[in-house]
């Protein structure tokens, strides 16, 4: 059973080349509980979202966990393995064929 909660921990914890145990421990979270969250057996309770990111390390994940919102200048970002929508770009390229 996958949820987005449980999607956007394992895209923050990827994104930060981690293992499911070295995110719990560091944010000191219980490993079981913490693996729970992550493979959506369970939802994460305030408690361990506030533990999350409130360490300096996953601080920048917040608003976009959170709201789906970011704010670069506050040094808000989305992970970096986070397959977010594009906006529609255009190439300053000539479309003429060369040679």
């Amino acid at each position: 059973m996958s949820n987005i909660q449980s999607e956007k921990l394992k895209l923050i914890r990827d994104s930060e080349r981690m293992k499911t145990k070295e995110i719990a421990d560091l944010v000191g979270i219980n490993y079981p509980s913490y693996h729970g969250y992550e493979s959506g057996k369970s939802k994460m309770p305030l408690e361990a979202g506030i533990k999350l990111f409130k360490h300096p390390r996953f601080r920048k994940y917040r608003d976009w966990f959170m709201f789906d919102e970011v704010d670069t200048e506050a040094g808000q970002i989305v992970p970096a393995l986070a397959h977010i929508g594009q906006e529609s770009t255009k190439s300053s390229q000539s479309e003429k064929k060369t040679g």
